[in-house]
C-alpha cells in the first residue's frame, strides 16, 4: 500500500472517530431514550461540546470528498511521488489537527489547519496531474 492509500485509510479513520464522538455526544445531551427513539422529538442544532462534534464529523466528511478521489485516481494511474507523499501526510495531520480543535472549541489555529489541508490538497493535484 501506498503512502498515500495510507493516509487516505487514516482520513477515513478519523472521520469514523469522528461520528462515534459526535454520536455519544448528542447521547449525552438528548438521553439515551430519545436517541433510540424518532428523530421528531431531537432538538437541533445540539449545544457546546456537541454541536461542534457535530459540525466537525460533516465538515470532515465534505473534505473526504474531495480527498479521496484524488488519492485513488492516482493509485490507479500509478502515480506517487514526493510531492504526493507530502502532500497525503499534510492533509491527514491538518484534518487531524483540525478534528481536535473543532471539538474542543479552539478558534483560529483550526482555521490554520483547515487552511493547511486545502493547501495539501492543492499540492496533492499539482503533484499528481500536472
Amino acid at each position: 500500500m501506498t503512502t498515500e492509500l495510507s493516509m487516505l485509510l487514516g482520513v477515513v479513520a478519523i472521520l469514523f472517530a469522528s461520528n462515534l464522538i459526535a454520536a455519544m455526544a448528542g447521547i449525552r445531551v438528548i438521553g439515551v431514550n430519545a436517541a433510540l427513539g424518532n428523530r421528531d422529538d431531537i432538538p437541533t442544532p445540539f449545544p457546546g461540546f456537541a454541536g461542534r462534534a457535530g459540525r466537525n464529523a460533516g465538515n470532515h466528511a465534505f473534505g473526504l470528498l474531495l480527498f479521496a478521489p484524488l488519492v485513488l485516481i492516482a493509485a490507479q494511474i500509478d502515480v506517487s511521488n514526493s510531492t504526493t507523499i507530502l502532500a497525503a501526510q499534510m492533509y491527514f495531520f491538518a484534518r487531524l489537527a483540525h478534528a481536535a480543535l473543532y471539538i474542543f472549541g479552539v478558534p483560529y489555529i483550526r482555521t490554520l489547519a483547515f487552511g493547511v489541508g486545502v493547501v495539501a490538497l492543492i499540492m496533492f493535484a499539482w503533484g499528481a496531474f500536472v
